[in-house]
């Protein structure tokens, strides 16, 4: 964790709220103008709102030095974030070229049932990511090839992203591997499987009311490009132009395998990149100029199906590299924001007038969700706030874990839907659809914050701190 983040809230300069409201209301309408009007990207907007930030925190005595340090730390911070991308890019170039992203679309769409698919999906990845801990492994693997299933299905690449995304983040915001669900307890003060078990409760009823979601727009999802002739030309094509064998099932076992062996996330898709190649070699006879264009550039689709050549043409390292600056962008803002003293004292701002303990959870969820947005980076939306709001639940006398999962309905859950944020820039570039396509369709993530609300305000499964030497109670009341 950086510097930054670890600061202390009273090191910081404490500007007025209106200054520090006056870069973020800079963004929001040069991000309008830029993505609704001009249909660009938001690299230039958070570039500019960066600098104002910037001359605000000099004009309350930052100096440059500390604001250059501010940014540089909450970039080094995500270093390994982009080259897991950059690594995750070359992963499917070689994937698609070597067979076997076109191998699982084409076992997929014969084992899955069609009103079934997007339920099946959201409980494939629930479980994968649970199993490795990740949810950009799960989404830079069987996700890409269930975008590729549905794509074949005539399904919308919105709603396909939205169960993907909604079972990626169960399975990260639940499994012990995963960062997030470490760094959520030691920030609140619980221990690791105490904040798991906890979580349950508001995970469990937003993943069963999604899955029932998906299913009923699985029966009743209609459009008229549905065409059972159009399906069978895709595979058909599919089958025309790679080698199809379940021996290509074995790079995706393995890098699943890897992950939950507990082998870091950059070597074990590095080493699926590579088993890519040698697929690609071995299988589909691609020479090694073939092979390394296509973790460099991706992978060039010529099938002469122009629905099929969109879906395949994606991959590469240098497909994700504005990616990686818009990461730096939003990480340079959310840097300057935390070293200026701006977001804490939003945070303070938000905090006063709390008289309930609905009004802390809720405060606390919009805060991680601000956050996000602000600062671009989900570790940053779970560390900020946490350490804002320790005092006040226990000032409430409410036990760390009710922080702990509301750190993480809030700040993990949402992450994945702000476009500029590191996660949803990821998940954008990885299944190749717009945020704005599948941020209506991620249930989980948008029901999760709900939940927990709903819980703040009744009560339900918030539990007060254990006295000494007594058990846990069941719950508070408001």
């Amino acid at each position: 964790m950086t510097d930054d983040v670890q600061q202390s809230p009273a090191d910081l300069p404490q500007p007025p709220l209106w200054v520090a409201l006056v870069p973020i209301a800079c963004l929001t309408g040069m991000l309008a103008l830029a993505t609704l009007k001009l249909e660009q990207p938001p690299h230039i907007p958070l570039i500019l709102a960066t600098a104002i930030a910037g001359l605000l925190g000099r004009r309350y005595g930052v100096t440059w030095e500390r604001l250059l340090d501010g940014m540089t730390h909450a970039i080094h911070a995500a270093l390994p974030a982009c080259m897991i991308l950059m690594v995750i890019g070359s992963l499917i170039g070689t994937w698609i070229l070597g067979g076997i992203v076109p191998t699982l679309i084409i076992f997929g769409l014969k084992i899955v049932s069609p009103n079934l698919f997007l339920a099946t999906s959201c409980l494939v990845c629930v479980i994968v990511s649970t199993a490795t801990g990740s949810s950009w492994s799960t989404a830079g693997t069987v996700g890409v090839a269930l975008i590729g299933i549905g794509a074949t299905l005539h399904i919308s690449p919105g709603l396909t992203a939205g169960a993907i995304i909604s079972g990626a983040y169960v399975g990260d915001k639940m499994s012990p591997l995963s960062d997030t669900t470490n760094l959520a307890p030691a920030v609140a003060g619980t221990d690791l499987f105490t904040h798991v078990r906890h979580m349950v409760s508001t995970t469990l009823p937003s993943l069963v009311i999604a899955l029932v979601a998906y299913g009923i727009i699985g029966f009743t999802y209609k459009t008229d490009n549905v065409s059972a002739i159009g399906t069978e030309q895709i595979v058909a094509t599919i089958e025309r132009t790679f080698v199809i064998h379940w021996g290509l099932l074995l790079p995706p076992l393995c890098v699943i395998a890897l992950v939950v062996l507990r082998v870091p996330a950059l070597p074990s898709l590095l080493v699926g990149a590579i088993l890519g190649g040698i697929c690609a070699s071995l299988v589909q006879s691609a020479s090694l100029t073939a092979v390394v264009g296509a973790a460099q550039g991706g992978y060039a689709a010529k099938t002469g199906l122009a629905a099929l050549d969109d879906l395949l043409n994606r991959g590469g390292l240098e497909r994700m590299m504005p990616t990686v600056a818009l990461i730096v962008c939003a990480l340079s803002f959310g840097g300057i924001l935390e070293t200026t003293g701006m977001l804490n004292r939003i945070a303070t701002a938000i905090l006063s007038g709390v008289h309930s303990t609905g009004g802390l959870v809720v405060r606390t969820l919009l805060t991680c969700i601000g956050v996000n947005i602000l600062a671009g980076d989900q570790y940053m939306a779970i560390v900020i706030p946490g350490r804002m709001y320790k005092p006040a639940f226990a000032k409430r006398g409410l036990h760390p874990k009710n922080l702990s999962r509301c750190l993480e309905d809030a700040g993990t859950m949402t992450s994945p839907l702000v476009p500029w944020n590191t996660c949803g820039a990821f998940m954008a570039t990885t299944l190749g659809v717009s945020p704005l396509l599948y941020i209506p369709f991620a249930f989980v993530n948008l029901l999760n914050p709900m939940t927990s609300a709903l819980y703040g305000f009744t009560g339900w499964t918030m539990h007060p701190a254990e006295a000494p030497g007594k058990p846990d109670s069941v719950s508070i009341s408001q």
